[in-house]
């Protein structure tokens, strides 16, 4: 019997709970033995709560049980999670988390201590909630050079997009209904700043790497820019705005970026709406797969922390191969990418904006109040540099992905 503890009874940790239980005959078959939750920590009480009799609130007595060889690690954030993993893994504990802030700060150093304690340090919930990603990369695409991730990461990010371009609704208001529905978070911060974005993505380049992507180092920009203005520009040109978290190796370095994008209707990922994501990988050798489904939720993110505890299950004594060591990445300078940029104007400064980037294109949307323009290829610091220069005239940017 493989004794378990959860780490945090909140959304994520009960549904491991919950998955475990309702799922507890063909769980225990694929791990071919029977998986039993002896210990549920967490500061509060459960009165009333099927599990209350497993609640405990001091982690020594979950480090101290040599009967508990798999913990989950549910909590999130960085204090105490960082302590109380490191605990686990030293005593020999594999340990499988949610935790993505985690993740992406500590990883390389949470592996090396499984190695050297004969466990192991699974994250499998950590970039795509229920979606499969990091054990395909481990697993499935090992004979590839994986090239390129590129995904939509943030499912409250794309449930706003999707809304303000169905809809024609603004920013805020849709940000207020996601709000209301469970979306996003009182403080959405995280989400619409891009910053849930670039931890992932971090996790995923650092495995595409095999070496060490510093998430503090990767440019990222949110969504809080994005007006209802923006998407009627983009279906005139056949385009649509999502949140792309992108990674791609190149001669100089690692490109790695957080940023809204306008991506062709052709583009896969276009058609990924509402709070779903999506992971677009490139190899070598097998050319662009995609990976997807729902990238967050209680369920959803716990399935994938149970498949962990039964790889775990399946290795007791043995480490599962993760590449990814502490070197850290050379990362590509950003302001060298070259790419194309729509810009949006005021109507006075049509004149301003085709000085500013010759060869360009307008784009006409039967709008008389501003003006859209589709530079031509160029540096990413050069475009910047002539945006500023715009001053006044300039009412927003956006990538242009492909």
């Amino acid at each position: 019997m493989i004794q378990i503890a959860v780490m945090g009874y909140g959304t994520v940790g009960s549904g491991v709970v919950e998955v475990i239980e309702k799922n507890k005959e063909m769980v225990n078959k694929k791990s071919a033995q029977e998986l039993n939750v002896k210990y549920i920590l967490d500061l509060r009480e459960f009165p009333g709560d099927p599990y209350e009799d497993k609640v405990i609130h001091d982690v020594n007595r979950i480090m101290e049980d040599d009967e508990v060889t798999v913990v989950c690690e549910t909590m999130g954030g960085l204090k105490p999670a960082y302590e109380f993993t490191k605990m686990a893994l030293t005593r020999g504990k594999s340990v499988c988390t949610s935790n993505k802030e985690l993740v992406a700060a500590y990883g390389p150093e949470l592996l090396e201590l499984a190695r050297e304690h004969s466990c192991n340090y699974l994250f499998e919930a950590s970039v795509g909630g229920g979606i499969p990603i990091i054990r395909p990369l481990n697993y499935s695409l090992t004979a590839e050079k994986i090239e390129a991730v590129t995904g939509i990461l943030n499912g409250t990010t794309n449930y706003i997009l999707s809304k303000m371009e169905t809809e024609g609704a603004d920013f805020d208001s849709v940000l207020r209904k996601a709000q209301e529905k469970g979306y996003a978070e009182r403080n959405p911060e995280a989400d619409v700043e891009g910053y849930d974005a670039c931890r992932k993505i971090a996790i995923l380049s650092s495995l595409m790497l095999g070496k060490h992507v510093d998430y503090r180092k990767i440019y990222t920009e949110g969504i809080t820019k994005i007006t209802g203005d923006d998407f009627v520009y983009a279906k005139a040109m056949g385009k649509t705005i999502k949140l792309l978290a992108l990674s791609k190796e190149t001669p100089q370095g690692a490109i790695a970026m957080v940023s809204p994008f306008l991506i062709d209707l052709t583009n896969p990922l276009h058609m990924v709406n509402g709070v779903f994501n999506a992971v677009c990988v490139r190899g070598n050798m097998l050319g662009d797969s995609m990976y997807y489904g729902r990238g967050a939720g209680k369920l959803p993110t716990a399935s994938a922390v149970v498949s962990d505890v039964v790889d775990c299950a399946r290795h007791q004594g043995k480490t599962v191969m993760c590449f990814w060591d502490r070197e850290e990445a050379v990362l590509a300078d950003p302001g060298q990418v070259e790419r194309a940029f729509f810009v949006r104007a005021k109507a006075d400064g049509r004149e301003q904006v085709s000085r500013a980037f010759p060869g360009g294109s307008f784009v006409e949307a039967g709008r008389t109040r501003d003006c859209g323009y589709l530079t031509p290829v160029m540096k990413e610091k050069d475009f910047a540099e002539r945006y500023a220069a715009l001053g006044d005239a300039a009412l927003g940017r956006i990538r242009v992905e492909g």
